[in-house]
């Protein structure tokens, strides 16, 4: 179901949530599976303890070839109760808001960095390659305790990972010597522990009896890819929204108390990705007068959840004023993203510093002409060239 555009979600979705908002859809593998649209019911399946995230069931509903019959270590969003509850819990603590918050001087510095380097640079710039990658990028290298002598590498190899633009075995490869950095990493940290997430996860896990290397290193990959793409996409889209929205952008800048609400009605407007873990159903399930047998599989439409008239006014409307909390943007339940109060912070940051430091910041080139991607999954814009 393609977007029009970057800013509108399919026109599908709405005809769906009107119509038969838990529908039976035929999958890119040729399978079937059911996909809700309506919010009530996305939220409701979400707690839903029948419906399982474990990949390597039979009736997962893979999306792409390849996708199923696997559960890579450490990848919290694939597992269920109760592994999924006791790794969980050793992470939480590290993404509260109070812990989170403590990054913020950290994250401003970087911000900030990286704006010097957009204004004393040619123009017009890709405000992508410039700031909306390396600033998570960097984040998480703060959070891994990733060495700075390393970062580079680091970087460079994240960047590949996620660029859709990279192919195949480019992207593949860059992730396997990701993979492979990070389990050595888990090692050094495990003998010589400092002050980041991965050392205290290394020491939750040995406490634990479960000094698995490789279940850690996937955790640390795990943070790398959900931190990254996500809020990389969100960063590019918010800022092409307002500087094609001149009035959305100066109520803003005259009020910048209105950022952090800002902030949520983006994660509602555009919310990254069109569904959240896909689920299979361990026993049959009765919801708004359908019923979803066991071995089925199930498409949980955060992103058609996040339009739907009967929970948001207007929801085709960006509303800097509205409260978007009741959005599904992060997910809903035991599978609600973790690191959410870290994207919310480093997207207030960024977008409170662009308002301040660049009034005059504009699109180089006509919105029409910006590449953006519309997969199966996530979409965003490649390339935003911006001037001043």
């Amino acid at each position: 179901m393609p977007r029009a555009c970057p800013f509108g979600a399919p026109k599908e979705y709405a005809e769906l949530r009107e119509r038969e908002p838990i529908t039976r859809v035929r999958l890119p593998t040729g399978r079937w599976a059911w996909l809700v649209t309506a919010h009530d019911a996305v939220r409701r399946l979400f707690t839903d303890p029948n419906l399982s995230a474990n990949r390597v069931h039979p009736g997962f509903p893979a999306l792409l070839a390849g996708q199923g019959g696997i559960n890579p270590a450490g990848f919290l969003p694939w597992m269920d109760p109760p592994e999924h509850t006791t790794y969980r819990r050793m992470v939480i603590s590290e993404f509260t808001v109070r812990r989170v918050q403590r990054l913020r001087p950290r994250i401003e510095e970087i911000v900030t960095t990286h704006v010097d380097g957009l204004l004393a640079g040619p123009r017009p710039v890709d405000l992508v390659q410039a700031l909306s990658l390396p600033v998570p990028s960097l984040v998480i290298c703060d959070l891994l305790g990733v060495p700075y002598a390393d970062r580079e590498f680091f970087q460079t190899r994240a960047r590949i990972m996620v660029d859709r633009n990279a192919g195949g075995p480019e992207r593949l490869g860059s992730m396997t010597e990701l993979r492979t950095f990070l389990s050595d990493l888990v090692v050094t940290k495990q003998n010589e522990p400092t002050d980041d997430v991965l050392s205290r996860l290394a020491v939750k896990y040995r406490e634990a009896g479960v000094e698995d290397n490789e279940h850690l290193a996937g955790m640390a990959l795990l943070i790398l890819v959900a931190g990254h793409e996500t809020t990389a996409n969100m960063i590019s889209l918010a800022v092409t929204y307002l500087l094609e929205h001149p009035d959305r952008l100066a109520e803003l800048r005259d009020d910048p108390t209105l950022i952090p609400d800002a902030v949520e009605e983006f994660l509602r407007y555009f919310s990254i990705s069109d569904h959240s873990t896909n689920r299979v159903a361990l026993a049959d399930i009765e919801i708004d007068g359908v019923t979803i047998r066991a071995g089925e599989g199930v498409l949980l439409s955060n992103g058609a959840a996040n339009r739907d008239a009967k929970v948001f006014d207007d929801p085709d409307e960006f509303d800097a004023h509205r409260d978007a909390r009741p959005h599904l943007a992060f997910g809903y339940g035991i599978h609600q993203c973790l690191g959410q109060n870290l994207a919310r912070l480093e997207l207030e940051i960024v977008l409170g510093t662009l308002l301040e430091r660049i009034p005059d910041l504009r699109l180089a080139v006509p919105l029409a002409e910006l590449p953006f991607k519309n997969d199966t999954i996530m979409y965003g814009i490649h390339e935003v060239p911006v001037t001043w």
